[in-house]
């Protein structure tokens, strides 16, 4: 069987490559359209998410048994049921629909996952044309390479893409995966200069825009899941038997990401200290337990929101108080300026955000996704369809995506529902394709009295 053909379905290769070209169309529009045409983009998105959909409740027999299909029905509910209640409770503050898109948004990865039909090939070059998309957004949006000239100068940039934070999460993650699979980009074949040159070069790139960005939060998830990733990839080739280690491209590529982040760091030294320790004094006033105290400061704004999201939690903890739950924090506590509820609208926390809104049992269901995702990546690795080093990039990003929700509401946005969907995309195919495998292959045969002796 062919990697690419692993459904009984319009998506096997040898009837579906006008299916796949929609399908790379539709994800390059989106991918470079969500930044440089906002309104083609959302469209793409649309049209993504529904053909992906009606090929799944039309072809997809197997996958309709699928949990995932489960949890989108539960998030449904959930959001349902927290706009019903919300409607008796406070009917003044709530919106005129249960706007199920909310949540609901985070499950185009199936669409995603039916399109990619279950290739690496296909994965990894959905994914890298989403790395190609994101490099030239940031030539052409905003100020194009003036922008990046300003940044070598010591200016925080944004790219152009919604505010600082964002391009630097984006940045972020495409630096997470190259570092990941350097040693596929370097592996021996054809083209190896090429593929070593262009590394290089993207490598440079993402490093640099990571630090003009100037994000702590995104700085902090690299700095925990770069050292995490290395520290599962050592144990593995350590207690499972890795394969041979080819220490010349592990010297060559150390060497290229280290002479890379010292020639970086050194040019940007001096503005990423300078916003490292700009708020030393709030996170001083933090553990001291000044939280009153504290000044609205960019730091100090998320930890009086935070306050204050707790505040509206301890009333209904359960259920929420609906998808605008995070617009009545900001809103209607008294006690936040006016300034505040001006120029914010989110909570700069995506988990608080759900348990304002959906309560305990929102958090629960999106842990249950993440919970579910966790475990079909794990199985389709021990069950040999997922590369190691996919599993390894999907582990490092489930921490450093756990890490930047923290502080930034990504899942909220465009910008962290493509990531989401485009990352989780990747990996759930290949679950997909493990089961559909194991079905597949016959069960040991069970000797009976009259088995040969």
């Amino acid at each position: 069987m062919k990697p690419q053909q692993i459904w009984e379905s319009p998506v096997e290769w040898s009837c579906s490559r006008g299916i796949w070209g929609l399908g790379v169309i539709t994800l390059l529009i989106y991918t470079g359209g969500q930044i440089l045409w906002p309104e083609v983009g959302s469209n793409a998105e649309t049209v993504m998410a529904l053909l992906g959909l009606v090929m799944v409740l039309v072809q997809g027999k197997d996958i309709l048994r699928s949990a995932a299909l489960w949890l989108l029905l539960a998030v449904v509910m959930v959001q349902v049921l927290a706009w019903v209640l919300g409607y008796f409770h406070h009917p003044q503050w709530v919106a005129d629909n249960p706007q199920v898109d909310r949540l609901a948004k985070l499950f185009v990865f199936i669409a995603v996952a039916w399109w990619l039909g279950g290739s690496t090939r296909n994965t990894l070059r959905a994914w890298g044309l989403a790395v190609a998309g994101l490099i030239l957004a940031s030539v052409v949006q905003g100020d194009g390479l003036q922008e990046w000239v300003r940044g070598l100068e010591g200016h925080r940039v944004g790219f152009g893409v919604r505010n600082y934070q964002h391009g630097a999460m984006l940045f972020g993650v495409a630096l997470l995966g190259l570092t990941v699979f350097a040693f596929r980009i370097m592996a021996p074949g054809r083209w190896r200069a090429v593929r070593v040159i262009g590394w290089c070069l993207i490598f440079l790139l993402t490093v640099i825009a990571v630090m003009i960005g100037q994000t702590r939060a995104v700085l902090l998830a690299l700095a925990l899941s770069l050292p995490f990733v290395l520290l599962i990839w050592l144990l593995s080739m350590r207690l499972l038997g890795g394969g041979r280690l080819n220490r010349r491209l592990l010297v060559m590529g150390s060497g290229i990401a280290l002479l890379v982040l010292l020639g970086a760091g050194t040019l940007l030294k001096g503005p990423l200290m300078e916003r490292v320790s700009k708020e030393s004094q709030v996170i001083d006033m933090l553990l001291e337990g000044q939280i009153d105290d504290i000044p609205y400061t960019s730091i100090g704004i998320r930890i009086h929101s935070w306050q204050a999201a707790f505040e509206w939690i301890q009333e209904r903890p359960i259920v929420g108080w609906g998808g605008t739950g995070r617009r009545l924090v900001i809103d209607h506590t008294p006690w936040l300026p006016a300034s505040v509820k001006q120029d914010f609208g989110h909570l700069h926390n995506y988990f608080l955000e759900i348990w304002v809104a959906y309560g305990l049992i929102g958090v629960g269901v999106i842990g249950a996704l993440a919970s579910w995702v966790g475990l079909a990546t794990w199985r389709a690795w021990r069950g040999g369809v997922l590369p190691g080093d996919m599993a390894l990039f999907g582990a490092g990003f489930f921490l450093y995506w756990l890490v930047v929700n923290q502080f930034e509401s990504y899942n909220s946005f465009w910008t962290g529902v493509y990531v989401h969907n485009l990352v989780v995309g990747g990996l759930v195919t290949h679950y997909w394709r493990w089961q559909q495998e194991s079905r597949k292959t016959p069960p040991p045969a069970q000797c009976s009295s009259e088995c040969p002796q």
